[in-house]
């Protein structure tokens, strides 16, 4: 079996799903697809307006995750009107990452808690570079392997995966057994990483229901 992750990497629930991704990734082969939810048109400044939105649904995601968000976030980056908010950066790189020592899983992780925890923007190539490098990633190979990928390309086939699993957002998990995919709902699983691990673990695990109110919309997050 295959589990299927659509993400991204700007998606609080996303965040708040990262410890059952992980591991997920110790039982069977995690394949992860960047949606760009906030990519293109989509992509924005932050704003008065945009802290004002995300954080009551941050606060949620913190409380029925367990997961932490900084001070750095909150009272930083959501107050840096300079940052832009674009996943199209570090999807590039959780590619790059990928495509050159199968650790995009890996930089995806350190990406959202520089994100959350930190304040850092992920949006700014430097940014990404330094935290690619500071999970030992070759700068050299990095660099050319960022520089190479295809990101739009990836993220119209995400959508397109999305469109044929039925999903509405992200994140969505489907496992793929013999060609055939089943979306998962991982409600049941959020804050317990390894009863997720356990479940999937089985041979064949029962179908559960593909609606999930803990999701992200296609072009942003709603309370």
């Amino acid at each position: 079996m295959i589990l299927h992750y659509l993400y991204d990497p700007l998606c609080g629930w996303c965040y708040g799903a990262e410890p059952l991704v992980q591991a997920a990734r110790a039982v069977l082969p995690v394949v992860a697809h960047g949606g760009g939810m906030m990519s293109g048109a989509n992509r924005q400044n932050v704003s008065a307006q945009l802290r004002d939105y995300v954080m009551p649904h941050d606060r949620r995601i913190a409380e029925y995750t367990g997961q932490p968000f900084g001070v750095a976030y909150f009272e930083g980056l959501l107050r840096d009107h300079t940052a832009v908010f674009d996943s199209t950066p570090p999807i590039a790189a959780v590619l790059a990452a990928e495509q050159m020592a199968g650790r995009g899983l890996e930089l995806l992780g350190r990406l959202q808690a520089a994100h959350y925890v930190e304040g850092r923007r992920i949006a700014d190539e430097a940014v990404l570079f330094e935290l690619a490098y500071g999970i030992g990633l070759q700068p050299q190979a990095f660099e050319a392997a960022y520089n190479a990928v295809d990101t739009a390309a990836h993220i119209k086939d995400s959508r397109t995966l999305l469109g044929k699993l039925g999903g509405q957002g992200f994140p969505t998990f489907a496992l793929e057994h013999d060609g055939q995919f089943t979306l998962i709902d991982i409600g049941p699983w959020l804050g317990k990483p390894q009863d997720f691990a356990a479940w999937l673990s089985q041979s064949m695990p029962a179908q559960t229901s593909s609606a999930s109110a803990q999701m992200c919309g296609l072009t942003g997050c709603a309370n």
